[in-house]
């Protein structure tokens, strides 16, 4: 499905309580980002649990909403994997319920500081880390993304506008009334966590253009979203999720039955556990003196339902072991695939797999050797937002890497860079404290 496609404006529900436009929206966010940028830890924490109670307390309602949102989809010719995305059941909404109490035990980085200096001049400065303030969120068709990012935004003191697929009109609308119930039982603002019902892309891209109002907009989709948030916004945009994802397979990974069965573990989880994740292998990377342990790997995952895309000296190898493949064509080499494929690439040396990487990847790449200087020249050589030494490239996430949660992977270098967790959603200001100094 292209972008295009998912952002055409379809039959929204009626709602006689729309804002004029977004920017009421954005005038009611900065507003109540001024409350949530003071507020106590405490006061969040509480915020959190009246919100993962009022989930479980609408689960009907929620879930009706859903099945609504599933049938329109279903009917409307969307394709199996999205509407799996879509699709909400009692248990899924219990661990949606779950995982904002979750964010509700992280730790809250908004108020902590460094240690205060004295400066010549008299004055003493420390920095303070401080909400983002109004964030934009854009996503497609998975509704528990409304609440996870409507967690993180609220514990890391920001408030959100946020801006699901077509597909979610009703479900996201049923959420945003039990978060807007729990909010105002907390004596806080609703207009903390506001969701645009009006899928029409010309909503988005209001969104896109209310610099005054937003201070970022954090994509979460396919290329095509990504790019055409770059293109259109003048709010700074995070753009990321997107990335050709590596597994570079060093013949020292070979020698030992035990790490030739670990390499077979890795790169079928790094592929089939998720694959339509962003952190799931694209391409595998294969020494030429490791491809006698290609035929295991690829007999695995075929079994598992992977297409392979192969190179001539991957495919001879393959065809050897009376392997079947599709030769891969330039193209795939740097496609993200998000889906039940991948290339196969054969290289002749370590130099040519960092080569090969740095000209396709920027997302997440992964080694497997036994050769402890390379693995450091790996990690030190590979621009990428992460760089694992043998283990899977799906540890790549928020919640693998301790930050507890997630609301995007950023592929860019300015702010933050890989998952963006609390404190990614922060940034800090100068505190200077003077007695009467001026400056010569």
């Amino acid at each position: 499905m292209s972008f295009s496609d998912q952002t055409r404006s379809p039959q929204a529900p009626a709602r006689n309580d729309l804002p004029v436009s977004v920017r009421a929206l954005g005038t009611q966010a900065r507003a109540a980002a001024r409350t949530l940028r003071s507020l106590p830890t405490s006061h969040k924490v509480a915020a959190l649990h009246a919100i993962a109670t009022g989930l479980r307390a609408n689960a009907h309602t929620i879930l009706a909403a859903n099945a609504q949102d599933v049938q329109a989809a279903a009917e409307a010719g969307l394709p199996a994997p999205m509407l799996a995305r879509l699709r909400l059941d009692a248990q899924a909404l219990e661990g949606i319920a779950s995982d904002v109490e979750a964010v509700s035990r992280l730790p809250d980085p908004v108020g902590e500081t460094t240690p205060a200096q004295t400066q010549p001049s008299g004055v003493r400065v420390h920095t303070r880390r401080v909400p983002l303030g109004v964030l934009g969120v854009i996503y497609e068709s998975r509704p528990n993304v409304t609440v996870d990012v409507a967690a993180l935004a609220l514990m890391s003191g920001n408030a959100v506008i946020l801006r699901g697929g077509k597909e979610t009109v009703r479900s996201n609308a049923a959420l945003e009334d039990v978060i807007h119930a729990a909010l105002r039982g907390q004596n806080l603002p609703a207009h903390a966590v506001q969701v645009i019902r009006d899928p029409a892309r010309e909503r988005m891209l209001e969104l896109l253009k209310l610099d005054d109002l937003v201070d970022a907009i954090i994509p979460r989709g396919g290329a095509g979203l990504h790019r055409f948030c770059v293109e259109n916004a003048t709010v700074p945009v995070i753009v990321g999720g997107i990335g050709v994802v590596h597994v570079y397979l060093d013949p020292s990974f070979t020698r030992d039955p035990e790490d030739r069965a670990r390499a077979l573990e890795i790169v079928r989880n790094a592929k089939v556990q998720k694959p339509s994740a962003c952190n799931a292998l694209d391409t595998l990377l294969i020494h030429e003196r490791a491809l006698d342990a290609l035929p295991g790997i690829a007999r695995d995952l075929q079994a598992h339902g992977v297409t392979l895309r192969t190179d001539p000296a991957a495919h001879a190898a393959l065809s050897a072991a009376g392997i079947t493949t599709d030769a891969a064509t330039d193209a795939d080499y740097g496609t993200e695939f998000l889906a039940l494929t991948a290339s196969v690439k054969t290289v002749p040396s370590f130099e040519d797999a960092l080569d090969f990487i740095a000209a396709h990847g920027n997302h997440t790449d992964v080694i497997l050797t036994r050769d402890d200087a390379q693995a450091r020249r790996f990690v030190e050589d590979v621009d990428s937002a992460a760089v694992i030494v043998n283990a899977s490239p799906r540890f790549n996430d928020g919640g693998q890497l301790g930050l507890g949660a997630e609301v995007a992977i950023s592929t860019q270098k300015l702010h933050a860079r890989g998952p963006m967790g609390l404190r990614e959603l922060t940034t800090t200001k100068w505190v200077v404290e003077g007695n009467g100094e001026v400056r010569e």
